[in-house]
C-alpha cells in the first residue's frame, strides 16, 4: 500500500469519528495532491450522492480552499449564500443538499496535508462544541500522520547502510529515532496505529533468536534510550517515569541479559536482535 493510500485510509476512519464526535450527518475530506495547490475529495461518509467525490478544490477557493490557504478551520452557516467564500463549487454542494459546512485543515509540520469537512442539511451556525470536536479529530489525524512519517523516515534511514559493526553517526541517529518512537507508542490512542508503529520499530532490529531473551516493553524502552546514550535522568524525563523506576527496569533487563554493566546489556540486546 502506498503512503497516499495509507493516508486516505486514515482520513476515511477520521470521517466516522468526526460524525460521532460532532453529531453531524455528513462528512467528507481528502488529501492535498502532491505538487499541486489543491485537495482532492476522496472520502465520503453520510452522503447521498456522488456529487462531491473526486472534486478538486483549489487552495483559496470555496470553504475548503480557504481553510488550506489560511491553515485554520473555517465554517459557514449557509454555503450557497455566504459572502465570505468564493462559489466555484456551489453546484456539487447543492446537488448533495448541504448548507452549513465546516472545514478543518490537517496540518503537519506547518504544511496542510488535507481537509476534513462536516456538514448539515439545514442552514444554521455551528456551536463551539461542534467546532472543538471537529478540531480534536483533525489533531488525532495529525498525530497519526506524524507517527507514520517518523516510522517511514526511520525505515528509510535504516535501509541504505546495514552497518554491521553498528557504528557511524547515521546509525546512531537511527537508534535515537528508534528509542523516541518506542517512547511515543504508549501515547498513541489508536491501537492499530500503535501496533503499526511498534512493528516498524521491530523491522530495524535483527531477527530475534529462537528461544532468546525476551524483555518487557518498558525494559526495552529504557534500554533503547540507554543505547542512544541517554543518562538515567534523561531516560526518566523522556519516558515520563521516575529515575528509580528507570534503574529498576535497567537492572531487570541486565539480569535477563546476563550483563554486568549498561554497555554489556546494550551489546547483548543487539546480539539478541532486540535493538538496532
Amino acid at each position: 500500500m502506498t503512503a497516499d493510500a495509507v493516508e486516505a485510509v486514515e482520513f476515511g476512519g477520521a470521517l466516522a469519528r468526526l460524525r460521532r464526535a460532532t453529531g453531524l450527518p455528513v462528512a467528507f475530506g481528502g488529501l492535498v495532491e502532491s505538487g499541486r495547490p489543491q485537495i482532492r475529495i476522496s472520502e465520503l461518509s453520510g452522503t447521498t450522492t456522488a456529487a462531491l467525490r473526486s472534486l478538486a478544490v483549489t487552495s483559496g477557493n470555496g470553504l475548503g480552499g480557504k481553510a488550506v490557504a489560511l491553515a485554520r478551520p473555517c465554517a459557514v452557516p449557509d454555503y450557497s449564500r455566504s459572502r465570505r467564500i468564493s462559489h466555484e463549487y456551489d453546484v456539487p454542494v447543492a446537488a448533495e443538499g448541504i448548507h452549513a459546512v465546516l472545514a478543518v485543515p490537517v496540518v503537519v509540520r506547518r504544511r496542510v496535508r488535507g481537509v476534513l469537512y462536516g456538514a448539515l442539511r439545514s442552514a444554521q451556525p455551528f456551536g463551539d462544541r461542534t467546532l472543538d470536536a471537529a478540531m480534536a479529530v483533525a489533531r488525532d489525524v495529525e498525530q497519526a500522520l506524524v507517527v507514520r512519517d517518523e516510522a517511514r523516515g526511520l525505515l528509510a534511514a535504516a535501509r541504505p547502510e546495514p552497518a554491521p559493526a553498528g557504528r557511524g553517526a547515521a546509525w546512531e541517529q537511527v537508534r535515537e529515532a528508534h528509542a523516541a518512537l518506542r517512547a511515543l507508542a504508549p501515547r498513541i490512542g489508536d491501537p492499530e496505529v500503535r501496533a503499526e508503529l511498534l512493528a516498524a520499530c521491530g523491522l530495524l532490529t535483527a531477527p530475534p533468536r529462537a528461544g532468546g531473551v525476551t524483555l518487557a516493553p518498558r525494559e526495552l524502552d529504557v534500554l533503547s534510550w540507554v543505547a542512544a546514550g541517554a543518562t538515567n535522568a534523561a531516560v526518566a524525563e523522556r519516558l515520563g517515569i521516575g529515575a528509580e523506576t528507570v534503574k529498576g527496569y535497567l537492572r531487570s533487563a541486565m539480569r535477563k541479559l546476563g550483563a554486568r554493566t549498561r554497555g554489556e546489556a546494550v551489546t547483548a540486546a543487539r546480539g539478541a536482535g532486540l535493538l538496532p
